[in-house]
């Protein structure tokens, strides 16, 4: 079963991406390889529930299992001790990562109050980075049943050599950046 959003990137984007940079093949046109939903639960030390609650909401989001992440060392200033969980985060490929892609732009995203685009730099490589603060943007979110409003990170991993490739790719998928930057 294919998304509309992954045909979509077959029938069009993939042409006008090969017109506008020029590419002698196909296979130079970058492509959404994955991404990864992280929400940092630092208070989750205190609270043991809030790393069942984050998981079963981020499992709720983006239709796969999420798993919790783990603290590295020990911080005894934080409370925290070496593999403590600490947050939460999910890996999606393929058809769930557009899946999940298509509802973020065409549900999630306008739900925000004041929406007025989002911010459009990346990381030196193509890969670009989303903060969110707020879970009850997405519709999988019953908001009678939140005791505590927690953001998250959503990072989009490219294919893409240069920033202005991974800038187009993503402006082509329809994430509405600010600025139109060329």
């Amino acid at each position: 079963m294919s998304t509309t959003l992954h045909k979509d990137y077959k029938e069009r984007i993939v042409p006008a991406l090969e017109k506008e940079f020029n590419y002698s093949s196909v296979m130079q046109v970058p492509r959404l390889k994955k991404i990864v939903i992280n929400q940092g639960l630092g208070a989750a030390t205190q609270d043991k529930k809030l790393i069942e609650t984050a998981i079963n909401e981020l499992t709720a989001i983006t239709g796969q299992k999420a798993v919790a992440t783990l603290s590295k060392k020990d911080i005894s200033n934080f409370k925290l001790r070496k593999k403590m969980p600490v947050g939460v985060m999910v890996t999606l490929r393929r058809d769930r990562m557009y899946e999940f892609l298509e509802r973020l732009i065409r549900v999630a995203l306008p739900r925000i109050r004041d929406f007025k685009g989002i911010e459009g730099k990346l990381d030196g490589r193509g890969n670009y980075t989303l903060g969110i603060t707020e879970q009850i943007i997405f519709p999988e979110i019953n908001i009678d049943n939140i005791n505590k409003l927690m953001g998250m990170n959503i990072t989009f991993v490219t294919s893409a050599p240069t920033d202005e490739e991974g800038y187009a790719l993503l402006k082509h998928f329809g994430l509405p950046f600010k600025n139109a930057k060329k």
